[in-house]
């Protein structure tokens, strides 16, 4: 069985054994739970169809958050796509995608929190425009998001996924690497590429800070899930080109739980400095929730 306290040792093991990581996990995660293969299939199945829902739903042009702060913009850059923008229309829709799902998020919708509800926005992002554009099949989508989780579950372990405690590089930043690797099995990379383009990913967003205006994961939360799945593209892209990380992943983890241990608490979800602090931000905060 792989060791989950390392990125390095589920891809050795999926090399070793000629498989993905997906194939792999799935495989060990029904033997360690006791449960069959095509069980635990069905369940993830379900959470990219969860996804999907979000996506859908949240590309309504008039859907708006609780706060009043957000919403709209997804459909704005789905329209934007059309002209095919300059980074592409691919990579817009998949920037829709993402913001789709975020903002459905803070207007009180179901999502998939991947690994977080503020990360929510980019593996989907990611692994449904690869499914949606037609570039691999629903089974392969259901079983990136194994390969995602598997790495996910070492960063918990390892680091940290919550901006409380590593800032936003726990949130977007672990997203981000989850997806990269995710991309890298559906885009037919190796394992080892899958660990480079999680590495790449985590090293493109040590050090950013937790701010939330207001304390919703709303501004400037939706927006980074954007910057996020642009950086699991580009670090995807990059691994399978054969970049190497020249800081091994499980490295890069460490380094991502010292940054964010030491970042000071006023940049950890307090909204008492960053963006949150800003003129602007106070303003913000004090139309949402009055005078306090």
């Amino acid at each position: 069985m792989p060791d989950y306290d390392s990125i390095a040792a589920i891809c050795k093991a999926a090399a070793e054994k000629q498989t993905t990581i997906s194939a792999l996990v799935l495989s060990d995660q029904s033997e360690q739970m006791e449960i069959p293969e095509e069980e635990l299939y069905k369940r993830m199945e379900k959470s990219l169809h969860v996804m999907q829902e979000a996506v859908r739903e949240g590309k309504n042009p008039d859907l708006r958050s609780t706060s009043g702060l957000t919403g709209g913009d997804a459909a704005k850059v789905e329209a934007y796509a059309e002209t095919g923008g300059i980074t592409g229309s691919f990579l817009n829709r998949a920037m829709a995608r993402a913001i789709a799902v975020s903002e459905y998020n803070a207007a009180m919708g179901k999502i998939v929190a991947s690994p977080t509800a503020g990360s929510c926005g980019i593996l989907p992002g990611a692994v449904i425009s690869m499914l949606e554009e037609g570039r691999c099949d629903e089974r392969a989508a259901v079983m990136a998001l194994f390969t995602a989780g598997a790495v996910g579950m070492v960063i918990a372990e390892k680091a940290s996924i919550a901006g409380a405690q590593g800032g936003c590089q726990a949130e977007c930043g672990s997203a981000s690497a989850m997806a990269a690797a995710a991309l890298v099995e559906l885009a037919g990379g190796t394992p080892a590429q899958a660990a480079e383009a999680c590495a790449i990913a985590i090293k493109n967003q040590l050090g950013l800070v937790c701010d939330p205006v207001a304390g919703l994961v709303e501004i400037p939360c939706i927006k980074r899930n954007v910057s996020g799945i642009a950086i699991a593209f580009t670090s995807a892209d990059m691994a399978l080109a054969g970049v190497e990380s020249k800081i091994p992943v499980d490295e890069c983890v460490l380094a991502m739980r010292q940054v964010g241990d030491m970042l000071p608490c006023a940049l950890k979800e307090t909204s008492q400095a960053g963006l949150a602090a800003t003129p602007t931000g106070l303003r913000l905060k004090k139309q949402v929730f009055g005078e306090t």
